[in-house]
C-alpha cells in the first residue's frame, strides 16, 4: 500500500512538473511518446491530444460549468456545484490533464521546427495558448516559464503571474499568425491525422485569430500593453478595423473550430460510453435555461432539452437544501453522441465578441449587425431554421433605445447559449462581465458569490511548497473567492 501511495503520488507530480506525453484509447499507433523516440513527427501528436482535451473539457462542462451556470440543476442535496460549492479535488482532473498535453503541444512545435514545418509550428502554438489559457483563467497565476520543466530537471517549477503569461500567450498568437501565412496546407498523409480542420492552414489561422479575439476581450478590463506593444482595446482595433486583412478571423459555421465527433473509434464523444443515468439521469435542465428558449421559440430546446409532460419545463437552480425538485425536462440521449459538443471556438461566438467590442466603442462596426449575426448563426450552426421573426421578439430585439447594460445582457445572453458545453467558457464569461444576469436561488452558499477560480490541486501545496506559498502570497488566499487578474 505505501509503495501504491508513493507511485501515485510520483505520477500526480509528472503531470504538473514534467508530464509524458498523453496516449488515449484507439491512438496506440498514431500517439508516439518523445521521450522514447527523439525523431517524433509532429502529426503524431495533434489528434491525440486534441482528443483528450476536449473530452476533458466536454467532462467538465457537465460536471462544473452545466451545473454553476444553469444550464441544468443537480437534483441530489450532496451535489452542490449549483450552490456555489465546488469540492477541493475537482482541481487535479484538469490541471494534470491540461500540463500533460502541453508536453505534446511543445514538443510538437520542437519537432515541427526540425522538419522547417511552419504550418505545424503555427498549429502547436494556438493549441498551446489555447490550453494554457484555460489554466491561467481556471487558477489564475500557474507555472508558465518553468511547466513542464521535467526533462531539464526543473521540478519544482514557479507560478507565473497571470499578466505576464497573458502578454507570452498573445506574443505566441502573434508568431502563429506569422507562421501560417505561408499558407502551406498539410500533405494528403498528414491531413488525416488533423481531426479539426484537415489539414487547412487558413482555418487554422482564423482559429487562431478568433482565440487571439475572445482572449483580449477577457483581459479588456485591463488597459498595460500587453498585446504586442498595445493595450487590449487598441490592439483589438488593430485586428479588426486597422489591420483585418492580416488578421482573418472565423467568417462561417464550417469555419468553427469544432471537433466533430464521429462515433467511431478514436473520434467518439467522451459521454459515448456513459450510462444514459450517468449523463442525464440525476439532473433537470434549469428554468433559466429552458425558459429563455421557450419565450424565443427557439428551435435548438429540441436539440437540448426533453419534453416533460408535452412541453420543456425545468426547474430552480440553488434551490433550498432538501427541497430536492422532481424531475423535469433534462438531456436527450442524442446529445451522448452529438458531434457538435466538441465545440473550441464557433462563429457565433466570434460575432458576439465583435459585437461587445463595438458596443464598447472599441471597433468601428455596427453592434446589431454583430449581435443579429451570432445570434443567427447560434441557431444554424446546429442545422436549424431560425423562425421567422426570431430577431423581433421582445426579448431578442436590439433597440437602439435600450440602456447599454440591456444591450450588453443580450449579448451574453445569446453568448450562454453559443457556448453551450465548451469547456468553462460560459463561466469565464460570466466571471468577467457579470452576464447574462443569473437568478439566485434561496439555497445559494458560499455568501451567494459565483465562484472566482478553482482551488489549486492539494499535492501541489506539498510538493511544490515554496512555489505555492510564494503564488498565495502574491495573488491571495488560495480558495474560490479569490479574483484573477483580469477580474479585479
Amino acid at each position: 500500500m505505501k509503495k501504491l501511495k508513493l507511485l501515485t503520488g510520483l505520477l500526480l507530480a509528472a503531470a504538473t512538473l514534467g508530464p509524458i506525453s498523453a496516449c488515449t484509447d484507439g491512438f496506440e499507433e498514431m500517439n508516439v511518446n518523445p521521450n522514447q523516440n527523439p525523431n517524433v513527427v509532429p502529426e503524431t501528436l495533434l489528434a491525440p491530444a486534441l482528443t483528450d482535451l476536449v473530452k476533458r473539457n466536454m467532462d467538465r462542462a457537465l460536471r462544473l460549468t452545466n451545473d454553476l451556470m444553469q444550464v441544468h440543476v443537480a437534483r441530489n442535496d450532496n451535489d452542490e456545484v449549483h450552490r456555489y460549492v465546488i469540492r477541493t479535488a475537482e482541481a487535479d482532473y484538469m490541471w494534470n490533464g491540461w500540463y500533460t498535453q502541453l508536453t505534446d503541444f511543445r514538443d510538437m512545435y520542437a519537432s515541427a521546427k526540425a522538419v522547417n514545418s511552419n504550418t505545424f509550428m503555427g498549429i502547436a502554438l494556438i493549441c498551446e495558448v489555447w490550453t494554457f489559457s484555460l489554466l491561467t483563467d481556471t487558477f489564475g497565476d500557474v507555472p508558465y516559464t518553468d511547466a513542464i520543466g521535467g526533462r531539464s530537471g526543473i521540478l519544482q517549477p514557479r507560478f507565473d503571474r497571470q499578466e505576464v503569461i497573458y502578454e507570452e500567450l498573445f506574443r505566441k498568437l502573434e508568431e502563429a499568425n506569422e507562421l501560417l501565412k505561408t499558407n502551406v496546407n498539410l500533405t494528403a498523409d498528414q491531413t488525416q491525422l488533423d481531426p479539426l480542420y484537415q489539414g487547412n492552414a487558413l482555418k487554422w489561422r482564423k482559429f487562431g485569430n478568433s482565440l487571439y479575439l475572445r482572449l483580449l476581450m477577457r483581459v479588456s478590463r485591463k488597459t498595460d500593453a500587453i498585446a504586442n506593444g498595445m493595450s487590449p482595446q487598441a490592439k483589438l482595433r488593430d485586428m479588426v478595423n486597422t489591420n483585418a486583412s492580416n488578421y482573418p478571423l472565423i467568417a462561417n459555421n464550417t469555419e468553427s473550430a469544432i471537433l466533430r465527433w464521429t462515433g467511431t473509434a478514436p473520434y467518439q464523444s467522451v459521454f459515448q460510453t456513459y450510462r444514459v443515468a450517468d449523463f442525464s439521469g440525476f439532473t433537470s435542465m434549469s428554468e433559466f435555461f429552458v425558459n429563455n428558449l421557450v419565450e424565443w421559440n427557439d428551435p435548438r430546446i429540441g436539440k437540448w432539452a426533453t419534453l416533460y409532460n408535452g412541453t420543456y419545463e425545468g426547474v430552480q437552480s440553488g434551490y433550498a437544501q432538501n427541497q430536492v425538485p422532481v424531475a423535469k425536462s433534462t438531456y436527450p440521449n442524442a446529445l451522448m453522441t452529438e458531434p457538435l459538443l466538441g465545440n473550441i471556438i464557433n462563429y457565433g461566438e466570434v460575432q458576439l465578441l465583435l459585437a461587445e467590442a463595438a458596443l464598447r466603442g472599441w471597433i468601428s462596426g455596427d453592434a446589431k449587425t454583430y449581435y443579429e449575426t451570432g445570434a443567427t448563426n447560434g441557431i444554424t450552426l446546429w442545422g436549424l431554421t431560425v423562425p421567422t421573426n426570431y430577431l423581433a421578439g421582445s426579448d431578442v430585439k436590439w433597440e437602439p433605445s435600450s440602456s447599454f447594460d440591456t444591450k450588453l445582457d443580450q449579448i451574453h445572453l445569446q453568448k450562454y447559449y453559443a457556448l453551450f458545453f465548451t469547456d468553462f467558457q460560459q463561466w469565464f464569461e460570466y466571471r468577467r462581465t457579470g452576464h447574462p444576469v443569473l437568478p439566485l436561488g434561496p439555497g445559494l452558499k458560499n455568501n451567494r458569490q459565483m465562484p472566482a477560480r478553482l482551488n489549486y490541486p492539494l499535492y501541489v501545496q506539498s510538493l511544490n511548497q515554496q512555489n505555492y506559498q510564494a503564488a498565495v502570497a502574491d495573488q491571495g488566499a488560495d480558495d474560490i473567492n479569490t479574483k484573477v487578474w483580469w477580474q479585479e
